[in-house]
């Protein structure tokens, strides 16, 4: 699908650095006048280095700075009705319908372009080496962690999660070097959460953010993140359109678990199997 760039830059914003904001201000003021520009140029204006601006592009998943001109040049003089519209009162319902599955299909696309390679094999190497996998979240983000037992629990590995942040917190408390703790936590702030992942660091776990900011304690508590991607609207907050973005995370991990723990996972989803077939007697 066609990257919309303007959209892209909008939607990690608040995660930008400083120059990038910067950046980000000079694009979204006039979009035309990148054009025509070279590089240097835009270094100038700004008073940053080339350097600067070519990581900016690459940060948004272009090879470089000509590559995100030729994607402004496409937008600007072909334009496209945009995706991520309000949602207004006058809206019929299907084109209500329309716009959240389609605002869900860019956080998706935007999420898949921010997650890093590196990280992404960090994570699927620490889930594999877990002896437990704990997944905490408080809040929303309660849903998304006990999601993530029912997938996991099919593996084979032993895992673990609780509603209750109280739960979470004592079981964070008796971890060890060996488990490792996957914390889901869209702001990164969450003072429960950060108390969650705190306790589960000092006890020596591996620890997996899933989080939307790069600069958040939780971002900062990791031996990993993975980020996502979302916007907000006035009908839904970041943080709830982010929820797609994480359980899609959550479902990457979970299958490249299965596929390297392929005998363990056969085997536990046979005695689920057979549990459940009891039920039915």
């Amino acid at each position: 699908m066609t990257q919309n760039t303007i959209k892209k830059i909008h939607s990690l914003y608040p995660r930008f650095s400083e120059k990038e904001k910067r950046i980000a201000d000079y694009i979204q003021e006039d979009p035309t006048r990148i054009i025509n520009k070279t590089i240097n140029e835009v270094s100038a204006d700004l008073n940053i280095a080339d350097a600067t601006v070519f990581r900016f592009c690459k940060r948004l998943g272009f090879k470089g700075y000509q590559a995100m001109k030729i994607s402004l040049a496409s937008e600007i003089i072909t334009p496209i009705q945009q995706i991520h519209e309000e949602i207004s009162e006058e809206d019929d319902e299907k084109t209500i319908f329309e716009k959240i599955f389609k605002s869900n299909i860019r956080t998706l696309e935007n999420t898949m372009h921010i997650l890093d390679e590196a990280s992404m094999i960090k994570a699927v190497q620490l889930v594999n080496q877990a002896k437990h996998i704990y997944f905490y979240g408080t809040g929303g983000s309660s849903v998304i962690a006990m999601d993530a037992y029912h997938k996991f629990i099919r593996t084979g590995v032993k895992c673990f999660a609780f509603i209750d942040s109280h739960f979470q917190l004592m079981s964070a408390s008796q971890v060890s070097k060996d488990d490792l703790a996957i914390v889901i936590s869209h702001s990164g702030r969450n003072r429960d959460t950060i108390q969650i992942a705190k306790t589960a660091k000092e006890n020596g776990a591996s620890i997996i953010a899933i989080t939307g900011f790069p600069k958040s304690p939780i971002s900062q508590l990791a031996d990993v993140a993975l980020y996502t991607s979302s916007e907000e609207t006035e009908y839904r907050s970041e943080a709830l359109s982010s929820r797609i973005g994480q359980l899609s995370i959550i479902d990457a991990l979970y299958v490249n678990t299965m596929i390297q723990h392929k005998d363990e996972a056969n085997h536990a989803l046979e005695r689920m199997r057979h549990a459940i077939s009891q039920t039915r007697l």
